[in-house]
């Protein structure tokens, strides 16, 4: 008997060696579980981009040049592509990336064409949106080290070659001048402030949700709002089969035919906003002590950021904030480029503990409704969409995410002795398409014509 016990826990402890180096094996050279790059530290096994020439003028050509490999494992190699994780086995809890070829929605022939198509349309957009001010200006000093003036253009975290020569004759002066009208501000009336607080919430914030078919979660949310923040305005855009009245103080509950689409609504309830800020919601959110809008606006107030999300948290304790970084790197000619979603933020934002600066968060923020306005949701996603309004802003949105400013998602469970009814039924087969739907092939080649994509790879 003493024999047995003592092997089976040799048998438990090999056991135990094996997973764990089984975990180590699959885990080593996991893309999503490495180290962060230095900005120094060159790419994995990048494919060596080619370089622009860079010989030396004729009367210094007695000077070599050479490119270290290790600045070269950091430049661009206008060849992208994207791949999911190898291996069909995944660990749980084990970081992967998923990869999506946006080329896969077409037919090989309409793929040709709508390639050619897009590039057209590419060097049309270039000629009308580069200027004088684009073009590489490189300025002689007084020493031999010459510098760029303007042109010069990087990535956040990526690398370049800057382009700097020697020279000890010539000079060239250049300076670019902007000829326009000087834009006139758009300024909110703060209101009066009530007795001891900072804000005057109603006066800078409305509240914006976008509503189909759950009437029973939407005056939850109302509900919910009305104990925090009894005076602010409720925007709803609802797209329902059969409407039900949504009515009372400060609500304003706007109809859209059937179905219109949930990027649609989300335009029609920020097109309705007064107030210097929008707070966007979903329907089936519900406001608690620590949904503080004052912490938001707080950090709009004074930071120059344009919006900024809280935290989303779920009946099992769980809270996201969904931060995400978005990049997009130079694709092969005429093959469009790669975009790169993976979880993380650039920095922390100084002076606002639990805040960052990221590209994109959860679908709980809080924004300048000018800057919302100017970059739209685009009304072609009708179903299934949300990060494609912050690729949408990519370079214009400056965007934060606070993790204690939160709100509870009401619960998705069902009781499996409960009946559904036809209602929940019918949302989820709007909300929640497979992924060959029409909806999804629709939205990939939305992104692929664009914004000039070829694939994306989701971390």
């Amino acid at each position: 008997m003493r024999l047995g016990r003592r092997a089976l826990c040799v048998l438990v402890v090999l056991l135990a060696c094996a997973s764990l180096g089984l975990l180590y094996a699959r885990t080593r050279d996991a893309p999503g579980l490495r180290a962060p790059l230095a900005l120094w530290a060159p790419l994995q096994s990048p494919p060596r981009p080619e370089l622009p020439d860079l010989a030396p003028e004729p009367r210094y050509a007695h000077i070599p040049v050479r490119i270290k490999d290790q600045v070269v494992g950091l430049l661009s190699g206008n060849n992208c592509s994207c791949e999911s994780s190898a291996g069909s086995f995944h660990l749980p809890f084990q970081r992967q990336v998923q990869a999506i070829d946006f080329t896969k929605a077409f037919d090989p022939e309409e793929l040709k064409a709508a390639s050619a198509l897009r590039e057209q349309e590419f060097q049309a957009f270039l000629s009308r949106s580069q200027s004088a001010a684009d073009q590489l200006l490189i300025a002689p000093a007084n020493c031999p080290l010459q510098y760029p003036m303007q042109g010069v253009e990087v990535q956040p975290l990526r690398s370049i070659l800057v382009p700097v020569r020697f020279s000890t004759e010539g000079h060239e002066a250049a300076f670019t001048i902007h000829i326009r009208h000087p834009p006139n501000p758009r300024l909110y009336p703060p209101g009066s402030l009530p007795q001891g607080a900072q804000y005057n919430i109603s006066a800078l914030v409305t509240i914006a949700t976008k509503t189909f078919l759950r009437y029973t979660r939407l005056r939850a949310l109302i509900a919910s709002i009305r104990r925090f923040y009894p005076t602010v305005t409720v925007v709803i855009a609802d797209d329902s089969d059969k409407p039900e009245i949504i009515s009372g103080p400060h609500i304003e509950h706007y109809l859209m035919p059937f179905g219109k689409g949930w990027f649609a609504g989300r335009n029609l309830a920020v097109s309705q906003v007064t107030t210097k800020y929008v707070l966007w919601v979903d329907d089936d959110f519900i406001f608690t002590a620590r949904t503080r809008l004052e912490r938001l606006v707080d950090v709009l107030e004074r930071t120059p950021l344009d919006l900024v999300g809280g935290a989303v948290r779920e009946i099992s304790g769980f809270a996201t904030t969904y931060r995400r970084l978005l990049s997009v790197e130079p694709g092969a000619p005429g093959q469009g480029n790669c975009l790169r979603q993976r979880r993380g933020f650039h920095y922390k934002l100084s002076g606002f503990p639990g805040c960052v600066v990221t590209d994109g968060v959860v679908n709980f923020f809080l924004a300048r409704t000018d800057k919302v306005r100017e970059v739209g949701f685009d009304p072609r996603l009708s179903r299934v969409a949300h990060l494609e309004f912050f690729l949408d802003g990519l370079g214009s949105l400056r965007v934060g995410s606070c993790s204690d400013v939160v709100v509870d998602h009401a619960s998705k469970l069902k009781l499996p002795w409960t009946s559904k009814d036809a209602e929940t039924e019918t949302y989820a087969r709007y909300r929640y398409p497979e992924s060959l739907d029409e909806s999804q092939m629709a939205k990939h080649r939305l992104l692929f014509f664009k914004h000039r994509l070829q694939c994306m790879t989701t971390e």
